[in-house]
């Protein structure tokens, strides 16, 4: 996330929260497609419809968590692996620092 923009949520006070169905089917369909599209190509192809608002909340918190992220062409890409997380989370010589 850029550093020197305010959150989007802090933004827009009127933003919708999403409910958990919504955010695992962004999730999901993310994972399923990423690096086919850019933000707003990415929106208008999701299964289901969500709001701009609440789509942009969705968004800024899969980045956050670190499950998404953007090429240099700005292209969603899914870059979540639990599975390696895993083989590494409890190594002694890595530290992980919670934001």
């Amino acid at each position: 996330m850029k550093t020197a923009q305010k959150e989007y949520l802090q933004l827009n006070q009127i933003a919708r929260s999403p409910t958990l169905q919504t955010v695992l089917m962004v999730e999901k369909f993310i994972d399923k497609n990423s690096g086919e599209f850019k933000k707003t190509e990415l929106f208008n192809n999701l299964p289901k419809k969500v709001m701009w608002q609440t789509f942009q909340v969705i968004m800024e918190y899969l980045e956050n968590t670190m499950k998404i992220a953007y090429d240099k062409k700005d292209y969603v890409v899914y870059i979540w692996n639990p599975e390696f997380v895993a083989r590494f989370r409890n190594k002694p010589e890595l530290q992980w620092n919670a934001k």
